[in-house]
């Protein structure tokens, strides 16, 4: 029996022995961290948005964290393709990616794509964009009414452009044709830059894109409509859907977020980075004055956030005809 006793012992100490130990190597990669690259994946166009801030980002965090930061993209899908990828990426710490509100919460709602939600581990939640409808400076359209009526007067002869199927500005799109009574053709894109693009060239009627677009191409775009409450800062121009009997009020907010089940050290090492970073004076100064609007959310409000989402976009679309593809 004394053997047993002196035997069950040592091992209750090996046990004992091997879990400390095992929390010293945590605490100590803790301590360290990050001690290699870190990637940074963009699933929207290289040049839109997403891309553009990280970019923005990229030389702040590196200096921060003391590691490269290394863009990489994978893009389709309205951004699944990429995200779909990135809930399986090892949660070490080293993989964060871009995020789209309400995008991954819509998404998996409507369609299986790979990912559900609860899949991201939210980091910081950092800019928002309302959407705006906008046409060619050449175009015929002068305002939202003479588009409204073309679309009246030759029924899916029209086309209305957005960044991603089951995305916001679908989503936008799909109202204003059912307050309207008119049909018209959605044309989805990779992104913002690849619908500009077609913006421009002629491809698409119209497109919903983003304020930080209404600022940055205003010689080369008419904007029809802008989905805010009041006039957007600097463009008194503008009317606003809510003016022209559309109470829309709607955009898309951006953060970053990494693989669920990451290290709480990684979280609080990059919230802390990219929160300091959103709330410089510097970087809103640059946010605001390309058309962004800035926010700075931390892990548990961006969570919180989602939750939100979550609960108004399942309501919201619960009695819309849309099938789960």
């Amino acid at each position: 029996m004394g053997k047993k006793v002196f035997f069950a012992g040592i091992v209750s100490l090996a046990i004992l022995g091997w879990a400390s130990a095992g929390l010293s190597a945590s605490r100590g990669e803790g301590d360290r961290y990050p001690t290699k690259p870190i990637n940074y994946l963009v699933v929207w166009d290289p040049g839109g948005q997403s891309d553009r801030t990280a970019r923005l980002q990229q030389p702040l965090l590196e200096k921060m964290l003391g590691v490269k930061i290394v863009i990489d993209y994978k893009v389709g899908g309205g951004g699944a393709v990429g995200w779909a990828q990135f809930v399986r990426s090892r949660p070490d710490g080293y993989s964060i990616v871009g995020t789209n509100l309400p995008t991954i919460v819509t998404q998996p709602m409507l369609q299986d794509v790979g990912y559900r939600t609860d899949q991201f581990l939210p980091v910081c939640d950092f800019q928002y964009t309302p959407l705006v409808m906008a046409v060619k400076k050449d175009s015929p359209y002068k305002t939202l009414k003479d588009f409204l009526a073309a679309a009246k007067a030759d029924p899916g002869k029209r086309s209305i452009g957005g960044v991603a199927l089951w995305s916001i500005t679908h989503i936008l799109a799909m109202n204003l044709m059912k307050d309207a009574g008119i049909q018209a053709q959605f044309v989805p894109h990779t992104g913002s830059a690849s619908l500009i693009s077609n913006i421009l060239g002629g491809h698409v009627d119209v497109g919903v894109i983003y304020t930080d677009d209404m600022v940055r191409l205003q010689d080369q775009i008419r904007v029809l409509a802008v989905a805010t409450r009041e006039k957007f800062p600097g463009r008194a121009d503008v009317p606003t859907f809510k003016e022209q009997g559309f109470d829309y009020d709607a955009g898309v907010s951006r953060g970053v977020a990494l693989p669920a089940g990451s290290p709480d050290y990684a979280l609080k090492k990059l919230e802390k980075a990219f929160m300091e970073i959103t709330k410089s004076p510097e970087y809103v100064q640059t946010m605001v004055s390309q058309g962004f609007v800035p926010r700075a959310f931390n892990s548990q409000e961006f969570k919180e956030e989602i939750a939100r989402q979550m609960k108004f976009w399942r309501e919201a679309l619960k009695d819309a005809d849309l099938k789960k593809k």
